[in-house]
């Protein structure tokens, strides 16, 4: 999984720019060679940075009947909101380690160890959330019903932290009224402790959902960073 940040997008700009300052009449053997293919693949044209996904979500277009807590018993401040086809809000983020059992994920590793997550795979097995960076969503309520958004098993997401960008899908529904939840792999991603005891962050988290997709196989990183990428860039451009 490749994580977007505004420094690597900066200096992959200076070496193209400073490739094509170079002069036409540059004498045979001055001029550089072209960046090996690797590099391409690191910075692709398709690709979207933090900054340019938060300046899209900066304001809210409330849809959620009231807000959410990001705690049991915490105030309830955070609302989800909607804009371009996509649904966000902005949170904590609390370790969802659910799911398949592994040597990070288990009941010896999480107090709250569920073996199963509310989505599966393709293979009918529960997703697991060391592999996979996936978001979790609440639970339908009055509140807000990710149903009526658009929303499903497996819609593409976005995840933002510390000018990073990870993109994943959602894997798992929580409580009903409390937001702000990934897996594992997704922490992980983003340089957060994904310690399901002890990690997660206290704030600064932007969750992008995009509304009516779909990634397939719903287990696939690789996938998930395709459709992800697409969606970003339409978000960014406005449609």
């Amino acid at each position: 999984m490749r994580i977007r940040s505004i420094a690597l997008i900066v200096a992959v700009g200076s070496v193209m720019l400073g490739t094509a300052a170079l002069p036409a009449a540059a004498k045979p053997g001055s001029v550089p060679p072209p960046p090996a293919p690797d590099l391409y693949r690191t910075a692709p044209a398709a690709g979207v940075d933090a900054a340019e996904l938060l300046a899209e979500v900066e304001h809210c277009t409330k849809i959620s009947k009231g807000d959410y807590s990001t705690d049991r018993g915490g105030p309830a401040n955070i609302p989800v909101c909607e804009h371009e086809g996509a649904v966000f809000w902005k949170a904590d983020m609390d370790i969802d380690c659910d799911g398949r059992r592994s040597t990070r994920c288990n009941s010896g590793t999480d107090p709250s160890f569920q073996p199963a997550t509310a989505f599966t795979g393709s293979d009918g097995r529960y997703l697991d959330a060391a592999e996979l960076p996936f978001v979790v969503v609440p639970g339908p309520s009055p509140v807000w019903n990710y149903w009526a958004s658009g929303i499903r098993g497996g819609s593409a997401a976005a995840i933002i932290h510390d000018g990073k960008v990870v993109y994943g899908v959602v894997g798992d529904t929580g409580p009903s009224g409390i937001i702000g939840e990934a897996s594992y792999a997704a922490a992980e991603a983003l340089g957060i402790d994904p310690d399901p005891a002890r990690g997660g962050v206290a704030s600064g988290v932007t969750y992008i959902v995009f509304k009516d997709s779909k990634v397939s196989p719903i287990e696939s990183r690789a996938a998930a960073e395709k459709l992800g990428e697409e969606l970003a860039r339409r978000f960014v451009d406005g449609g």
